[in-house]
């Protein structure tokens, strides 16, 4: 049972409800803003769409050095066989790479560049840590899709997580295109919360990372998120990067196409937000998926390469 406190309660009614979000998406004070990256349109776009999409930020050569990496991980039978490494339910396909900050210094330091990390503590006014990250991997034909959610949710019941004070920032290392599975965002929808049904069962994470079935919201309330904001989805080049809020709407179709669709993640929270014991009373997910070593992200020099 999740506590009277409780801002954000979910999966603990037998309905499913939508109620306004009871913290800020840019924390900074007026007059006290933080510096960082992102200019004043760039932060009031992000504020009042719960996204930001920032075009070919990364040159292409930097690019390949990730997937290069990316390739030698993935092969890596000391990495493949980690619980880190999640394959799809039917084609037994790498799905995702979790904890890559941690298995390689190449994305450690992408982690801590200052048009990522920059970006996440102008946005959450503080200091921040990365709470997970993972390469999603959506291979051509093979891709399989991720169903409609708000990653609060999950981190909320599931993590502990207590205020809406985090945001992941991903990196294009494919084309995203309009039918290679491109993530789709309802504008808007952060400034709401939906609440699921149905409890969550222990060692939930065990099948979510493959399928989720709980903390999904209901059809309902997706149609009425999508009806005030629409659909979007934010494609460019591979070495494009998209920031958004933990709290919005998303989403993404399989891939079909021949192409495939590789991004990768870096979810970064606030040290002033760190995890709690989870909402849901369960005991806490694996460190790979919610990090609870709570050290700040240190901020790479603008002249420090991703790739050494």
């Amino acid at each position: 049972m999740q506590s009277l406190g409780d801002s954000y309660p979910s999966r603990v009614a037998e309905r499913p409800a939508i109620t306004l979000r009871q913290d800020p998406v840019v924390w900074s004070e007026p007059g006290r803003e933080v510096s960082g990256p992102l200019s004043d349109y760039q932060i009031k776009s992000y504020a009042e769409q719960g996204f930001l999409f920032l075009p070919e930020l990364f040159s292409l050569g930097e690019v390949e050095a990730l997937m290069q990496e990316i390739r030698r991980l993935s092969t890596d039978p000391a990495v493949t066989t980690r619980p880190e490494c999640i394959t799809e339910p039917k084609s037994g396909n790498i799905r995702s790479l979790f904890a890559v900050h941690e298995m390689s210094d190449t994305f450690a330091r992408l982690a801590a560049h200052p048009q990522l990390a920059g970006a996440a503590r102008q946005i959450l006014a503080s200091n921040v840590y990365i709470h997970q990250s993972r390469v999603n991997l959506k291979p051509g034909f093979r891709g399989e899709a991720f169903y409609w959610h708000s990653d609060f949710e999950t981190w909320h019941v599931e993590d502990g997580m207590p205020r809406m004070r985090a945001l992941s920032i991903s990196l294009l290392l494919t084309d995203n295109n309009a039918f290679n599975g491109p993530l789709m965002i309802v504008p808007g929808s952060h400034l709401k919360f939906i609440s699921c049904v149905g409890k969550t069962p222990e060692n939930h994470y065990q099948h979510s990372l493959k399928k989720q079935e709980y903390g999904v919201p209901d059809e309902e309330s997706i149609t009425h998120c999508v009806q005030d904001g629409g659909i979007t989805a934010p494609t460019g080049r591979a070495g494009s990067v998209l920031i958004f809020d933990c709290n919005v709407l998303h989403g993404s179709n399989a891939n079909m196409t021949p192409w495939p669709r590789s991004n990768v993640f870096f979810v970064y929270n606030s040290v002033r937000n760190s995890l709690t014991a989870p909402y849901s009373g369960q005991q806490p997910r694996p460190k790979f998926i919610a990090n609870r070593h709570f050290e700040p992200v240190p901020l790479s020099a603008d002249s420090e390469p991703v790739v050494a």
